[in-house]
């Protein structure tokens, strides 16, 4: 039981990184769409692009993991997920492909093409929403167990309000969390004309943040009345992430201690991923699939679990120490352009 628990928290783990890594991912390129679209928006456009590869590499890497992860210790995820994730995956994977593919024409192609940043954009906010899906099915109500059979109902859960409300709140946490990452950035390089937009953003998408979360909550009382009865025991979890979403909301607001801000974004999202957890447990799809009856006895699965809790402390440890040094490797580097630049105007007037 304990190392099944400890299993669950490094997964559980990975899952939060890549939610975090892929937000920032897919919300910088809405940004970078739509500052393309926008003749004053090239210096932003430019901080995009200087974390765009990095961050879409280290995504792909914790999302990979997490689902090799999850089928090899609990194999049976496979089974009850496999039907019901075969639409929403495969769309998701062939947005994915379209994404990085238009992107790659716009980078490198011989004229930028603002089709392909449009695209590039759309996709970003699409991948999200169609991933998304997968906690909205581990709710219960859209599969059907008829003997060996999987059925599953891809209207239904089209039309749901609870879907269509984490839908909602995936696209608005994208948006939320990228532009709190590149206004540190922003910030942490003196880009102050991307600051001043990006603080904006911010602000503007914090709103809609935290009411579609609200409206989760409601829709999830509606949805499975078990689950949301029993987040009641986790309401602490929930309270320090509105707290946090405060603290962050109001150091942007005051214009202060923008690195502070970005780590409050992050716990308050580390609270309330582990307040749902905790609450959706002991249950991977309700009312079908619990844990302990999914918990794989092996040897493998004790050696897999090992595995990814070193590869947890090595991808953590190997993404602070990046992007914390980035804005000062790349601080560095501005100035040696600039003092070469110095450097060949002066040769040149003593040449003249």
């Amino acid at each position: 039981m304990a190392l099944q628990s400890f299993a669950l928290f490094i997964l559980w783990m990975f899952l939060y990184a890549y939610m975090i890594v892929a937000s920032v991912d897919f919300g910088a390129g809405f940004y970078a769409f739509y500052a393309s679209t926008n003749i004053g928006e090239r210096k932003l456009t430019e901080l995009i692009n200087q974390h765009l590869s990095s961050i879409w590499e280290i995504a792909t890497v914790f999302f990979i993991f997490f689902f090799v992860g999850i089928v090899g210790i609990f194999p049976r995820v496979a089974y009850y997920y496999g039907v019901p994730l075969l639409v929403p995956g495969s769309i998701a994977m062939i947005l994915v492909a379209i994404r990085g593919s238009f992107y790659t024409f716009h980078q490198y192609g011989s004229k930028r093409s603002k089709l392909f940043m449009f695209v590039y954009g759309a996709t970003s906010l699409l991948i999200p929403v169609s991933l998304s899906t997968v906690l909205t099915i581990s709710e219960g109500g859209f599969i059907l167990e008829k003997g060996t059979d999987i059925h599953f109902q891809p209207f239904k859960l089209l039309t749901n309000v609870y879907s269509i409300s984490v839908m909602f709140l995936a696209i608005c946490s994208v948006l939320f969390i990228s532009a709190i990452f590149l206004l540190y950035y922003a910030r942490a390089i003196n880009d102050s004309s991307s600051e001043i937009k990006l603080r904006k953003y911010y602000l503007f998408w914090s709103v809609p943040t935290i009411f579609s979360s609200v409206f989760v909550f409601g829709a999830m009382k509606l949805h499975n009345k078990a689950h949301f009865e029993h987040m009641y025991s986790y309401w602490l979890l929930f309270l320090l992430s509105f707290v946090f979403f405060i603290l962050a909301t109001t150091l942007v607001y005051r214009k202060k201690y923008y690195g502070l801000a970005l780590s409050s974004v992050l716990l308050q999202y580390l609270f309330a991923f582990f307040g749902y957890g905790l609450s959706h447990m002991p249950y991977f799809l309700y009312p079908y699939l619990r844990i302990e009856n999914s918990y794989t006895k092996s040897g493998l699965a004790t050696v897999l679990v090992f595995i990814f809790f070193i590869a947890v402390v090595a991808f953590v440890t190997v993404f602070l120490i990046y992007f914390l040094k980035k804005p000062t490797l790349y601080l560095s580097q501005d100035r040696e352009n600039k003092n070469s630049v110095e450097v060949n105007r002066d040769d040149n007037s003593e040449n003249q």
